[in-house]
């Protein structure tokens, strides 16, 4: 895999890795890496003006392309910052995938309905809730709270993006969405503290408390404080969800890996952490098939019923 040349890239992030190796963990069959991104190209499909990042160009045909030699049949395509709510390069991914791909969006919370059906037909599957405060102006919650009223008639849930510090004054906004919610990362945990201590345990709660919450076991590589290739400390946190929540847990690469400084990953070295998160052959199928089927393609799932 070649680096497409970056597009007016902020100083100091690092590319993705352009030649990712081959990982020694197989998915299974019909295995979905359920938190990817495509950025740009920035000449065909602008970032917002208002973005805190630029990341280099990362296309379709490059994510299809990694899917492919991972050893991955499908992508859940997550809208970030840089593109605010110009969802074009997104549905223009999900146009080219053949059904192979579904889309997370990001829009205004006075989107109508006719728009948000329009999204929907085009494969978009859920909204995105960013509430980190360092890539987006926190949004009010109130107007945020109105719109999840009308996604249900739409066939669509909530990915919600927030810092394990913003969860308490967060967590009785979520426990009254009305619709399924995914927390990206694992609510982006302190990976120095105990897995078992109070910080992690109260987002435990919220998923014990919650059965319409889920979450991602992804973002080895942003959380880790020990760092690569095996990321050590990210384990136990993971293996701990996995556990608890065998049905509710998605994993995804967050290919290309925006805002990175410290390392660029190697995605082998991610898909090479699954068998360790979820460490038995029925896990690992819900975690990478059966979960992401029911949520993103239940059509499918249905159909097989």
């Amino acid at each position: 895999m070649t680096s497409a040349a970056p597009f007016e890239k902020s100083s100091g992030w690092l590319d993705w890795h352009p030649d990712p190796g081959t990982p020694s963990y197989r998915p299974p069959a019909g295995a979905v890496d359920a938190h990817c991104h495509v950025f740009g190209p920035g000449a065909s499909f602008p970032y917002a003006a208002q973005r805190k990042y630029t990341p280099c160009d990362a296309s379709k045909e490059q994510l299809f392309a990694l899917r492919d030699h991972l050893g991955f049949t499908r992508n859940v395509i997550v809208q970030a910052s840089c593109h605010g709510t110009d969802n074009r390069a997104l549905l223009d991914a999900l146009d080219a995938a053949n059904g192979r791909a579904r889309g997370v969006a990001a829009v205004r919370p006075d989107i109508d309905d006719q728009a948000l059906q329009a999204l929907a037909q085009r494969g978009v599957k859920a909204l995105r809730f960013n509430f980190v405060k360092r890539l987006v102006a926190p949004p009010p919650r109130a107007p945020l709270a109105a719109l999840a009223h009308r996604l249900a008639r739409h066939g669509l849930h909530i990915v919600i993006y927030f810092e394990a510090a913003d969860l308490p004054e967060l967590s009785d906004f979520i426990r009254r969405l009305p619709v399924t919610v995914v927390v990206d990362h694992m609510g982006r945990p302190d990976l120095t503290r105990d897995p078992e201590g109070p910080e992690f345990a109260a987002f435990q709660r919220l998923l014990d408390d919650n059965p319409h919450v889920w979450t991602k076991v992804s973002c080895a590589e942003r959380l880790s404080v020990c760092g690569p290739p095996h990321y050590e400390d990210f384990t136990p946190f993971a293996r701990r969800l996995v556990r608890a929540y065998p049905e509710r847990v998605l994993w995804g690469t967050d290919w290309p890996h925006p805002n990175m400084r410290s390392h660029m990953p190697d995605d082998a070295w991610l898909v090479d952490l699954i068998p360790r998160i979820a460490t038995d052959a029925r896990a690992r199928r819900l975690l990478l098939v059966d979960n992401p089927l029911r949520l993103y393609w239940p059509e499918e799932v249905n159909r097989g019923a």
